[in-house]
């Protein structure tokens, strides 16, 4: 029998993150464009790609790169965040896993991994180089992993994760950084919010 993994930052935040998923139904609802990452990422992958959105949320992600025709895996373990992705996006399947539950062998390998909305740092304490390694597992030969997040602590929970540390344990995963920028519209790198683009 195979032991628990432990909590996330984010399960162990609890009621203090439920504004996230608040915050986009409003943004939705009012028919604000909320497909950014998804445009990079959708840059980032071959035409029908393969992709893996690991924390997919509340779907507004997945749900943009599988409008844009790709091969699209969801995962999300906030059952109220499930429940407001197959509400909003009904086409769009979502798995209950966090990163450390998929199995390599059961799913195959992607052409893009996806960790973007400050996953990385709500991770469970200590599981950031093994969660880099299941994401290395996940990677195609050739594939890519985009992963952004605020590199200081500023939302409910999170952690403070700064570049230098996270080009660390990228390195012990057998991970490479291919590209460093400051958001999801390309902009110069700098000491607040980090988009990272990786390879095997």
């Amino acid at each position: 029998m195979s032991s628990r993994l432990p909590p996330t930052r984010w399960e162990v935040a609890g009621e203090d993150n439920r504004g996230y998923g608040q915050h986009f139904a409003v943004q939705v609802a009012r028919g604000v464009d909320v497909d950014g990452e998804a445009r990079f990422l959708d840059a980032l992958a071959p035409r029908g790609a393969r992709i893996l959105d690991l924390g997919s949320g509340m779907g507004r992600v997945a749900a943009a790169l599988q409008a844009r025709g790709h091969d699209v895996v969801a995962t999300e373990p906030d059952a109220d965040l499930r429940a407001q992705s197959e509400a909003t996006y009904p086409g769009l399947t979502v798995l209950p896993h966090e990163a450390l539950a998929l199995d390599p062998g059961q799913l195959g390998t992607f052409d893009v991994v996806a960790i973007v909305g400050n996953v990385m740092v709500y991770l469970g304490e200590d599981t950031e180089v093994a969660v880099l390694e299941r994401v290395r597992e996940l990677l195609a030969p050739d594939g890519r992993a985009a992963i952004g997040f605020h590199l200081t602590a500023v939302k409910a929970g999170s952690r403070t994760y700064l570049a230098d540390e996270f080009v660390a344990d990228v390195t012990a995963a057998g991970l490479r950084v291919v590209h460093r920028f400051g958001s999801y519209e390309l902009h110069e790198p700098h000491d607040e919010y980090a988009v990272w683009v990786l390879a095997r």
